[in-house]
């Protein structure tokens, strides 16, 4: 049994390069000004910004430098596989056309999907949330806006645990693009394509199977729980897949897992 921990320890400096990491492009907490600042504070060198369903507008190539901290223009696709919904990491990432359309059509869903959350949960909870939907808006934002508001009743956990998460009376589903049509766009715009943390998927030996498409997976995460990597390691050993790694941060605390600086030479070679 591997510990699902494995990347984490930055305060030792084992974490070179965090290569999963939300902005408040999406439904993280940190500005991009922020980044360096935290990334400095945890050690760390490389920094992909991998935010939900859209590249971070302000990251002007697939690879930049900021105040001393290299930047990889990342993003974090939701598709429909044919394993069930899985999370794709594209990284170095180059504008097309094709990802271009498949970024609009995403965000316009977020928009419609958000505004109905949040006209669900302002019904439900007879509050006005003053949140207005807009682009990389997601359930975390909505979660922030009901802990908020002093006459909620909820904290951010309760928020999700018993409104908007799945199956709760305020859920609206998103709707999803296909894998292979998501493939495609993203092979043609970023330089890798990867599975993101295979761990958290109820059948992970399934989600496994679409590496054989792929560049790259997600090897270190902070699952918070003990995980069995023997598998994901053969695989990528077998399907002479790039192991990467991340924090996911939403907040500022960078460096919980990701990549020492000898695993990220590997990376660095591939991306433009």
């Amino acid at each position: 049994m591997h510990n699902g921990f494995d990347g984490e320890a930055s305060s030792r400096g084992m974490v070179y390069a965090d290569l999963h990491v939300h902005t408040t492009a999406s439904d993280g907490a940190m500005a991009l000004s922020t980044v360096p600042t935290a990334a400095r504070a945890a050690g760390v060198q490389v920094v992909a910004i991998t935010d939900h369903d859209r590249p971070h507008p302000d990251l002007a190539a697939p690879v930049t430098e900021r105040q001393g901290v290299t930047f990889i223009r990342g993003i974090e696709l939701r598709v429909d596989s044919p394993q069930g919904a899985v999370d794709l990491l594209g990284y170095g990432v180059s504008e097309t056309r094709s990802l271009e359309g498949l970024v609009e059509r995403t965000q316009e869903n977020r928009i419609e999907r958000g505004g109905e959350i949040i006209r669900r949960v302002e019904a439900e909870l007879a509050i006005d949330l003053g949140l207005e939907p807009a682009a990389g808006l997601g359930r975390p934002h909505i979660a922030r806006a009901i802990a908020d508001h002093p006459k909620s009743g909820y904290n951010y956990e309760r928020a999700f645990a018993e409104l908007i998460g799945a199956n709760c009376p305020c859920y609206v589903p998103r709707e999803i693009p296909d894998f292979e049509r998501s493939i495609a766009i993203l092979r043609e715009s970023c330089a890798l394509v990867g599975l993101a943390h295979p761990f958290r998927y109820p059948d992970p030996e399934r989600a496994f199977l679409l590496t054989e498409e792929l560049d790259c997976v997600e090897r270190w995460y902070p699952y918070g729980r003990p995980v069995d990597t023997g598998l994901l390691d053969e695989l990528i050993e077998t399907n002479e897949l790039l192991p990467m790694g991340g924090s996911d941060a939403h907040d500022d605390r960078l460096g919980r897992a990701g990549l020492s600086e000898s695993a990220y030479r590997a990376v660095e070679n591939r991306l433009p």
